[in-house]
């Protein structure tokens, strides 16, 4: 594949750079499609991704939807056909600028403006459209084989969210059809995946904008799970000696500005709420309240390691762009906890931490994930926390005990919170990228920035180390995630509803009705089906849509012989068991937590 550069000369395109030339190249040929469908918008920013492209574009008071996409891609295809040359020339700075204010691109001008004054301004230009930018790009559009345009979102003009909000289109762009179609088939199965769509046809959980972008509200099914998780990793949490908590959702200006949060993370927060001559915020985290309670009375070292745990209400004004159902909101409740311990105890507390992380992973049969150990970047000096000393000994201990402990991790330089260095456990679900599920971060700073003591064995008051830990992370992004790898087909533990009773006729509905109330009795989630439907299409709505672990079929037969027919939802094979017999299985298999 030929490509051109920047100083006009072309050549092979090197393997390692094929696909990000397509994918900018796409860029530029969306770009040209749009500037003929809509000439009165105007292009901020357009770069090739790790997997697609996208362009930020401004179209004025023009609201764009996803059922726009396919006229700008049929434009493409046109421009593709017309095999348009890619031309490169540079300018100088002051004729780059004109040529940007005669085609009124405002937001290339101010981005020359951002450029350094000896900076070489090139152009690529293809028929009509001209864009400023470094290339490579392909030598002719025909080039472009394989493309597909895949959504619509927004994005602040230099991600600044004081800037205008621009459009931004996606897409995505592959060196032959096949990898298309390979693409296209795990979109297929993500959207079949999508813990959004699955949530709506189970009713776990709704969204509305009347209420607010980003804040799902749990339906009766959806918050039986979340309860259900809450339930299993307290139980885990108080066998490990942690003390549960409930503080507010609010909290004082103040009370961030001691912490350094107001200084590191103002913008992700809501805005002040004024009243009474104090200033409060929604909070976006909750380890100043936690540090509170431990300041709230004197510690001895013989008290400690204390372990604070809180299933707690968090708040913090994540992008419209950014929002995914439950796995991103700007609403979620955090499985947080707080160890205040000595710097002796620092490897014992960490091992406790990493074995609950693997243990709670084993009972949900996660195992493709990787650690890493999230470093500060020394060279920036707004983000982090400015000391020196204190992140050497947090990085160097932190580093320490996980190679003691035999953790395989990696290393990230610039993805530490702001106070201390912390491990991440990664998970790669089943569609999609990785993300976070696990963490646990460790932090000299906060103690000392609310000036917490503890009194040793020789009596002089010393500071203790806090780690800062998460297991299931947020219950509503961990609750996504399982959606997403069981498709909602929750284990019988964790299903919002266990057992399907599906009378055959009403001639049986008395028996089902009994089934059903003695299932209730025995603390089995159980719903009856009286619907006036056929039985057919009861059992398939219960395992398809509803995802009930098991259906009992009540027919004339089983009332007469006082038995239940049961019907596995996964084998959708039917065994024949007394009542008794199968609730007892029932106890034994929600007991064990059997997937």
């Amino acid at each position: 594949m030929k490509i051109i550069y920047n100083d006009g000369h072309t050549g092979e395109c090197p393997a390692e750079m094929v696909n990000e030339v397509l994918r900018h190249s796409a860029a530029h040929i969306m770009a040209q499609a749009v500037s003929r469908l809509y000439p009165n918008a105007r292009f901020a920013y357009g770069p090739a991704t790790e997997k697609g492209f996208y362009y930020d574009i401004d179209f004025d008071d023009i609201k764009l939807t996803d059922e726009d996409l396919p006229a700008i891609e049929k434009e493409m295809r046109k421009i593709v056909k017309e095999n348009l040359p890619f031309k490169v020339y540079s300018l100088p700075r002051e004729e780059a600028i004109k040529l940007m204010q005669d085609r009124n691109e405002v937001y290339k001008v101010e981005h020359i403006g951002d450029l350094d004054e000896n900076a070489v301004i090139t152009f690529y230009q293809q028929g009509e459209y001209i864009d400023m930018c470094v290339g490579p790009h392909l030598t002719y559009t025909s080039a472009l084989k394989a493309f597909r345009l895949t959504t619509i979102s927004g994005a602040y003009w230099k991600n600044n969210s004081n800037n205008k909000m621009l459009t931004r289109l996606n897409g995505v762009a592959f060196a032959t059809q096949e990898e298309l179609a390979q693409y296209e088939e795990r979109m297929k199965e993500a959207k079949a995946r999508d813990h959004r769509r699955i949530g709506k046809e189970m009713s776990l959980f709704m969204t509305d904008d009347l209420v607010g972008k980003g804040l799902p509200m749990f339906l009766p099914k959806g918050y039986t799970v979340w309860q259900q998780l809450e339930d299993y990793i307290k139980e885990k949490e108080r066998k490990l000696g942690y003390q549960h908590v409930m503080t507010p959702c609010v909290g004082t200006v103040g009370l961030y500005e001691t912490s350094g949060h107001w200084a590191h993370y103002k913008k992700n927060m809501f805005p002040v709420m004024e009243l009474e001559d104090e200033r409060f915020v929604l909070r976006p985290m909750n380890c100043p309240h936690h540090m509170m309670i431990y300041s709230n009375q004197l510690h001895s070292y013989r008290d400690l390691p204390i372990r604070i745990g809180e299933i707690a209400h968090d708040f913090r004004f994540e992008p419209s762009g950014a929002l995914k159902g439950i796995e991103r909101g700007r609403h979620f409740c955090q499985n947080d906890a707080h160890l205040f311990v000595t710097p002796e105890q620092i490897r014992d507390e960490v091992k406790g931490v990493v074995d609950l992380i693997f243990d709670v992973y084993k009972d949900f049969s996660i195992t493709n994930y990787r650690c890493v150990l999230s470093l500060r970047d020394p060279e920036d000096k707004i983000k982090y926390h400015q000391d020196d000393e204190m992140w050497d000994k947090a990085e160097s201990a932190l580093r320490e005990v996980l190679t003691e402990l035999g953790v395989n991790f990696t290393e990230e330089i610039g993805e530490a919170a702001f106070y201390g260095p912390k491990l991440d456990v990664n998970v790669l679900p089943a569609v999609g990228a990785e993300y976070t599920l696990s963490t646990c971060q460790l932090d000299f700073c906060l103690p000392a920035k609310f000036n917490l003591k503890y009194v040793d064995k020789d009596g002089t008051e010393k500071t203790p180390v806090v780690l800062h830990r998460a297991i299931l992370g947020s219950l509503d992004r961990f609750m996504a995630y399982l959606i997403e790898e069981t498709k909602g087909a929750f284990p019988l533990w964790l299903a919002p509803v266990q057992v399907k009773v599906i009378p055959v006729s009403d001639k049986t509905l008395d028996y089902a009705k009994m089934i059903n109330q003695k299932l209730e009795s025995e603390g089995i989630r159980s719903e009856l089906d009286d619907r006036n439907e056929k039985v057919g299409y009861k059992i398939r709505s219960a395992r398809q849509v509803d995802k009930v672990p098991y259906m009992i079929i009540v027919g004339e037969k089983e009332a007469t012989e006082n038995n239940i027919s049961v019907r596995f939802r996964a084998t959708d094979e039917t065994e024949v068991f007394e009542t008794d017999e199968f609730i007892e299985k029932l106890h034994n298999d929600i007991k064990n937590r059997v997937r």
